[in-house]
This record gives structure tokens, C-alpha cells and sequence, in this order.
């Protein structure tokens, strides 16, 4: 899918974020709702050589994969009018030339309401930098090494761990909060030598 069959005929569009795009969406956009999507679970599954990592020592991001008894939580943001291409030129080259994912639509639900369809971008296993299932250990590990052009692996998995935790509270992630405690033990060790 590219970004000209997603608008094609469209004066609005939703798109999910459940990574860093939930604090840092950096377009413009009419409004946004915290929700979730079905089908998918989000895993740090994925390496960054650019934001959170180099090429020596790539960072983890997440990807969504496929599972029908899961859900993700995060927002979906509403562009329309010319928000809709100036948020899709941009998010071509934050999520698909620099992180490799790719774009597929989706049912996006929030406040009990019928669903959206919704944007979302992806990586799969095809992808030259997904770099598959590890421990939490190994995962929170990596991260806590890691360093990229946007700054710390570590402030990317505290502020989607923040997220979670002020916009759904109700919501347990194993998976992030053990990666979390992982790479917090790791860098409170690592202070505490220094």
C-alpha cells in the first residue's frame, strides 16, 4: 500500500500510533482519541539503525503482530484537508524509508463508538531490520545501550511506558513493563559503578 491509494478520493483519515507516535506525532492534526486496535500485539520486535540505534548497535522499537485474542492501545489522530498529505509525506519518511514498515488499514475503536478505519504502519518480518522475539532481559538490555539521532532507545520505552500508564491505566502490558523494569535495573546498575 503507499500513500497515494490511502487518500485517493479521501478528505480525512485516521491514523494509529502505538509507538512514538502517541507522544510525538510531529504533524499537523484535527484530533485524537486514545483507543485500541484488534488483532494485534505490540512487540519491541524491531531494530532502529537511525532514531533509538546506529548500525553497529541497532535499538528496539515496536511493531504490531498478529494475534486475534489481543488488542493495542494507543491513539488515533484524525487529519483532514491538507493535513491528510502533508501527514502522509511525512510519515513516509519517518516510517517507511527510515524505519521500514509498512502501511495497512485497520478497524480503530475508542469511547464505545462504532469503529474507524484507521492507518497504521508496521514492520514485518521481511524487513531488514526486524530483529525477531528475545527475553525481556535481552530486549530491556539492548535498549539501555542504545543510542540513536533522536536520542536515548531508553527514553522511547519510558515514555510509551508513561503513556500507558496516565491514558490507560486499566490496560496491563506485560510485555512493555517487563522490558521497562529490565532496562531500568540495567542503567541503575550501570549509575551505580559509575
Amino acid at each position: 500500500m503507499k500513500p497515494h491509494d490511502v487518500i485517493a478520493g479521501e478528505s480525512s483519515l485516521w491514523i494509529f500510533g502505538y509507538g512514538s507516535l502517541v507522544w510525538k506525532p510531529d504533524f499537523s492534526y484535527k484530533r485524537s482519541k486514545v483507543g485500541y486496535i484488534q488483532g494485534y500485539k505490540r512487540r519491541f520486535w524491531h531494530g532502529d539503525n537511525f532514531h533509538r540505534g546506529n548500525d553497529e548497535l541497532p535499538g528496539r522499537v515496536v511493531t504490531l503482530v498478529e494475534d486475534d485474542d489481543e488488542r493495542t492501545w494507543g491513539v488515533a489522530f484524525e487529519v483532514t484537508g491538507s493535513q491528510v498529505d502533508e501527514s502522509l509525506r511525512y510519515l513516509d519518511l519517518r516510517e517507511t524509508v527510515c524505519g521500514g514498515y509498512i502501511m495497512k488499514m485497520v478497524d480503530f475503536f475508542a469511547d464505545g463508538q462504532p469503529p474507524v478505519r484507521a492507518l497504521l504502519y508496521v514492520a514485518t518480518s521481511d524487513n531488514p531490520l526486524y530483529l525477531g522475539p528475545a527475553s525481556p532481559e535481552e530486549i530491556g538490555t539492548q535498549i539501555a545501550a542504545c543510542r540513536g539521532r533522536t536520542g536515548p532507545n531508553l527514553e522511547y520505552l519510558l515514555r510509551l511506558a508513561e503513556f500507558m500508564r496516565s491514558s490507560c491505566p486499566h490496560v496491563e502490558d506485560s510485555h512493555l513493563f517487563s522490558i521497562e523494569a529490565v532496562a531500568l535495573t540495567v542503567v541503575s546498575h550501570l549509575v551505580a559503578v559509575l
